[in-house]
């Protein structure tokens, strides 16, 4: 895939600037983010990816278990969108999904496996998009958004959870605590 021009700014939320900003070229960093995901995490026991860096943050496993789940949306707005859809779409609430995921009680390699699953699906569907298509503009959560807004942010938000997994999470298990 050849490099994608950037969102304008108000073809998506504000909100996602901070993924936004972690993107040059989303088709690269969806391509090799499972690999990371797999790397950084796959050697984790079970008992270590229910670690959660402070009371009230996600266990490691909610955090990959919401990679797939957001992917998954995203993914079904940009669907949406690509195909002429009208009305806006559902918004959701991350920590009502984590909370009732059930994901600490799965083992992480099936949590990984759900996941490599949901971004191959991701990107069968991005690639089969044309660039009329990924520039349709839709609502979701009450807010415009282009499909080629929702390409980068999937990167971007990944890209936000691999560095918070990086920085707050295993350093815990490398220091014992």
């Amino acid at each position: 895939m050849s490099l994608i021009e950037r969102p304008a700014p108000g073809s998506y939320p504000a909100y996602f600037d901070n993924y936004l900003g972690r993107v040059a070229d989303p088709w690269p960093m969806l391509g090799v983010q499972p690999t990371a995901v797999h790397q950084l995490l796959a050697g984790l026991t079970d008992a270590q990816a229910a670690l959660r860096y402070a009371p009230g943050k996600w266990s490691i496993k909610q955090v990959v278990l919401h990679l797939a789940d957001a992917e998954r949306i995203f993914a079904y707005r940009a669907l949406c969108i690509a195909r002429g859809e009208v009305q806006s779409l559902p918004g959701f609430d991350e920590n009502t999904y984590a909370d009732v995921s059930s994901a600490d009680e799965r083992t992480l390699a099936s949590l990984l496996t759900e996941y490599a699953a949901v971004r191959q699906a991701t990107l069968a569907l991005y690639q089969s998009f044309t660039a009329e298509q990924l520039n349709r503009h839709g609502q979701a959560n009450a807010n415009p958004v282009t499909v080629r807004a929702l390409l980068f942010v999937t990167a971007g938000h990944e890209a936000h959870h691999l560095h918070i997994l990086a920085e707050r999470y295993l350093p815990l298990l490398t220091t014992g605590a």
